[in-house]
């Protein structure tokens, strides 16, 4: 590996995971765009991306198995073989899919309002208003019924938990294996669903850091060969490579909980909103085959 080459690599790993993640900035309010909108994303995307050598893409609809990008890469280890790096999540989930399938519509263009929703149904009582703003940021805050998306970013490389990216990466490995163990929740107003600040909680195990409460009970992970995502993606394609493990059952999560994490100021990942999401990949030269 050449000294230039090395440089690139040292710079990425001190970049912000939702930096390279792709997370647009722009300010609530923004109005539904058109589906040309979406289209003509969809068309730069394979523009820019056809005949480039870059590998497949993220999220997809982890039910349609199909995928033409020639593309390979190693598969990352099991998690549990791996340090936990970073845990982060979205509004609404990225990934299409199992029991999250109702298009939340296509949002402001740059990740908001867009992606998909929890396609059961809610009693009234969960779907009741909290009394304060959840997550709240200047694209909104969360509310009751919301679909979030849970990602687990795993690395190969000998590091501690912490915030963004840089955090899977040191000096010693640069280019480690990156693994994202997914999980879909629909934040509920109940006491007794499922506490988010238990379903962040980490510890090392066995000498690696680990989420240890990773929910087991939501069916067989679907596991495939992407990329990072995040809706700055919408348009160009990301070079990064990673081995996804995305839970096709959704598991209800207690919204105040949600809330109690963001407000943490000792939150390990430093993580006190919801982020955007990339337009669903549908481009089969963008896509691996699923083979589980």
């Amino acid at each position: 590996m050449n000294s230039k080459m090395l440089a690139v690599l040292t710079t990425a790993a001190l970049i912000p995971f939702n930096a390279m993640a792709k997370d647009n900035s722009h300010s609530e309010g923004h109005k539904s765009v058109s589906d040309e909108v979406v289209a003509e994303q969809r068309l730069n995307l394979a523009k820019n991306t056809e005949g480039k050598g870059f590998g497949p893409q993220s999220p997809r609809d982890i039910d349609a198995v199909e995928g033409k990008n020639a593309v390979v890469f190693s598969t990352a280890p099991a998690s549990t073989a791996m340090n936990l790096c970073n845990i982060h999540f979205h509004k609404n989930a990225e990934h299409k899919g199992g029991e999250f399938t109702e298009f939340a519509g296509n949002g402001d263009g740059h990740g908001y309002s867009s992606g998909y929703k929890y396609s059961g149904k809610l009693s009234k009582a969960e779907m009741a208003p909290t009394k304060h703003h959840i997550c709240p940021s200047k694209h909104g805050a969360l509310s009751s019924g919301d679909t979030i998306e849970v990602h687990y970013v795993y690395s190969t490389a000998d590091i501690e938990p912490g915030k963004s990216l840089g955090s899977c990466f040191n000096k010693a490995t640069v280019n480690p294996q990156l693994r994202v163990e997914t999980q879909v929740f629909v934040a509920v107003n109940d006491k007794n669903a499922s506490d988010f600040t238990k379903l962040t909680h980490h510890e090392k195990k066995n000498g690696v850091h680990q989420a240890v409460n990773i929910p087991s009970s939501t069916g067989t992970p679907v596991e495939y060969l992407g990329s990072t995502t995040g809706p700055g993606y919408n348009e160009e394609g990301s070079p990064y490579q990673v081995t996804w493990s995305v839970r096709p059952n959704v598991e209800k999560v207690n919204i105040e909980t949600v809330g109690e994490w963001c407000e943490d100021g000792d939150n390990t990942f430093k993580e006190d909103h919801a982020h955007g999401v990339r337009n669903l990949v549908t481009n089969q030269d963008l896509l691996s085959k699923i083979s589980n």
